[in-house]
């Protein structure tokens, strides 16, 4: 009896696991058929789980077009396939196609994250994601970007936790002790814990005059709950990291770049120099007619910016099968867009490698983004904070120069792999100017 029922057993198992095997051949030949029957672009998938994501993550000591991408430009063309961390995408170097993804924000396309951002950054995502949040977020960060800023101490105290945190976020998800993505999610978990304490200490603060992004949350959550408190320290943490870290590192890499090109740095002295000296007092703060009167410091910057390569890509899933280029990019694959190709294109940068701020001024001011420049985005998710961050390393590049001279200590070498760092740091000894 128990043999028969043991028996009787086995057949249900055996016949369970046919018919789900029967199923999964069913759609792994309807997917390869769809494969078949659409004409993607050029590529190689890899290995199986991996992709091609071993040569993807290599750093290089230079701000060139990394191998991953110029080997495969050069055998397949600009839009190619790929395969990384077990992801299929379409990799546009294409100035064209990039512009029409990004200009196709909530139509042919929507906004997508790898998964280790997903863990990194949290439910902040979702604002970006959905149409209202993004719009509601931008009305609230509106309120700030002008009067003031997050203060400067709260910076502080959350710095020495971004070292570990941006180190991971490029990573591969692996959540294990010792790796680079398990110490970003715990520095994740400390900035977060700095955040509660502070968002705590404003709800029982006396209202000051002056304004930051913790204030309208603590309105929003008072008055308009449409985010609740954990959501707000998501999106807190996500702010601070857009201005935090891209600001600091364009600041670093101008400065690393004004070092090596004195001419570029005595220029930038003099005109900085000169608005100086015309005001009545000398420590008083840059006005806004002071700050549009800075054309070589604008140069200085937007050329910063171009090789800095502070947002290394963009990503957007298809929404529907998109033809374009001779190719289709299938409903669900996600395009995975390089800005540094368009930084370094030579017919619109000639010698792109080299830094030289005086050739913006044959070149108008990429408001809002362009297909050329990418630096802050393109479209409908273009960076809102883009002229803020502007303002922000114009201020410091002022002060800077105008009050200090400086010299290297120790340091300064970048690499891409692929986020910009500076693996041995970059120390300068300042020296006062009388």
């Amino acid at each position: 009896m128990e043999m028969d029922l043991l028996l009787a057993f086995l057949m249900c198992a055996t016949l369970i696991a046919a018919w789900w095997f029967h199923l999964l051949l069913k759609w792994a030949s309807g997917h390869r058929r769809r494969r078949c029957e659409l004409t993607l672009p050029p590529g190689s998938m890899g290995l199986p789980l991996l992709g091609e994501s071993l040569e993807f993550f290599v750093r290089i000591p230079s701000l060139e077009i990394l191998p991953f991408f110029k080997r495969r430009m050069e055998r397949y063309g600009p839009v190619f396939k790929t395969n990384l961390i077990g992801k299929d995408m379409i990799v546009s170097l294409d100035p064209e196609l990039n512009s029409y993804v990004l200009k196709q924000d909530n139509k042919a396309f929507k906004i997508w994250y790898p998964e280790s951002l997903k863990r990194v950054l949290g439910t902040v995502l979702e604002v970006t994601s959905s149409v209202s949040l993004h719009k509601h977020m931008r009305s609230m960060v509106l309120r700030v970007f002008g009067p003031e800023n997050l203060r400067l101490a709260l910076l502080r105290e959350l710095w020495k936790h971004y070292d570990a945190f941006t180190n991971g976020l490029m990573s591969f998800p692996l959540n294990i002790p010792g790796t680079a993505f398990y110490k970003c999610l715990k520095g994740r978990k400390n900035i977060m814990e700095a955040l509660k304490h502070m968002l705590d200490e404003r709800k029982e603060a006396e209202r000051q005059e002056t304004m930051d992004f913790l204030d309208v949350v603590v309105d929003e959550l008072n008055e308009n709950p449409v985010l609740d408190e954990e959501f707000s320290l998501d999106v807190l943490f996500g702010l601070l990291f857009a201005s935090v870290h891209t600001t600091s590192t364009a600041l670093t890499a101008a400065v690393k770049f004004l070092t090596d090109n004195p001419k570029a740095l005595q220029e930038l002295v003099e005109e900085n120099e000169h608005i100086s000296k015309r005001r009545n007092d000398a420590h008083s703060e840059i006005t806004w007619e002071e700050y549009k009167s800075m054309k070589f410091t604008s140069n200085v910057i937007h050329e910063s910016l171009r090789l800095a390569n502070i947002a290394p890509m963009l990503f957007r899933k298809a929404n529907q099968d998109v033809h374009m280029k001779g190719y289709t990019i299938p409903e669900g694959w996600t395009v995975m867009i390089f800005p540094l190709a368009a930084h370094l294109n030579p017919i619109t940068y000639p010698d792109p490698n080299v830094f030289n701020p005086w050739r913006w001024k044959d070149i108008s001011e990429p408001i809002g983004g362009s297909k050329d420049f990418l630096v802050f985005g393109l479209g409908l998710r273009s960076c809102l904070g883009a002229d803020f961050a502007k303002v922000q390393i114009a201020t410091f590049l002022h002060f800077f120069v105008t009050n200090y001279r400086w010299e290297v200590v120790s340091g300064g070498d970048m690499v891409l792999s692929p986020v910009l760092a500076f693996p041995n740091g970059f120390h300068v000894k300042l020296m006062q100017k009388t």
